[in-house]
């Protein structure tokens, strides 16, 4: 039976969610903790949403697992909470609909980056999930920059190139809003990301809302469509995962089906 799995975890302790031989990662926490539960000689292969990178933290994780057991949802919710550590928690357990895939049936991820630019907003309790900076940030120039862009592209100059990947996505919305005095926050939605690209994206644009870069800046950089050492790749600990929507249950196999299919013309157009 395949499980859909909702979780959250604070990135800090991790270096990112992909396991890694001899390093601690959210999938090998969480996958040591289904084989502790079940018993059993190997792990189960748990599959997400959005690999988030090293640092990254996640409100909104989902993730899929297939497994031959007895135990219900509450047990399985109940178990893993009472074993995983304390970074990380699962919010629900629910058995998945036909066809759902975590990684391909979702129709957009959601990631806020939070930013403190004045010490009048500064709360050292939140320090692993907000970055400071030293200067003040305009937010209307910084939502003019961002807007364009917008839509889909070839995003290479804000990701890091791995063999064989694409680097085309669709941008949703890339906003900034001031929520309090010296707090800022940034909003990304994409179909999907590549390595860093949410941290390349936000980096390129508050040097704009710093006055250091124009406001075309970012779209200059975007058209060159090769990576860009001028673009700063913010520091991880101000970025959370907050959400992975995904459309209702009876379409989430269909879906799947076509994000496989365009993803698989993307490759080839490359």
């Amino acid at each position: 039976m395949r499980w859909r799995i909702d979780l959250r975890y604070d990135g800090t302790g991790f270096h990112g969610w992909a396991k890694q031989a001899g390093l601690r990662t959210v999938q090998g926490d969480f996958e040591e903790a289904l084989r502790t539960i079940l018993r059993t000689e190997l792990a189960p292969t748990v599959t997400c949403a959005g690999r988030t990178d090293t640092g990254v933290h996640a409100r909104g994780q989902v993730a899929h697992v297939d497994l031959d057991t007895s135990m219900t949802a509450r047990e399985l919710h109940r178990r893993l909470n009472g074993v995983l550590p304390d970074d990380v928690w699962v919010v629900s357990v629910v058995e998945a609909p036909e066809g759902f895939d975590a990684r391909f049936s979702a129709l957009f991820r959601r990631y806020v980056y939070r930013i403190c630019d004045d010490s009048v907003g500064w709360d050292p309790l939140r320090r692993q999930e907000v970055l400071r900076v030293g200067l003040a940030l305009d937010v209307d120039r910084m939502n003019d920059a961002a807007q364009k862009l917008l839509g889909e592209h070839d995003f290479a100059a804000f990701c890091r190139k791995r063999e064989g990947a694409s680097t085309v996505r669709a941008l949703h919305e890339f906003s900034w809003v001031r929520v309090a005095p010296g707090r800022v926050e940034s909003t990304v939605i994409a179909d999907a990301f590549c390595h860093s690209m949410v941290r390349a994206l936000v980096g390129s644009v508050v040097p704009v809302g710093d006055g250091r870069r124009d406001l075309g800046w970012p779209a200059t950089v975007l058209a060159a469509r090769v990576r860009n050492s001028a673009v700063t790749v913010l520091p991880a600990h101000g970025l959370t995962l907050e959400e992975v929507r995904y459309p209702e249950d009876d379409q989430v196999g269909a879906r799947a089906v076509e994000t496989r299919q365009v993803r698989g013309e993307v490759y080839r157009r490359d």
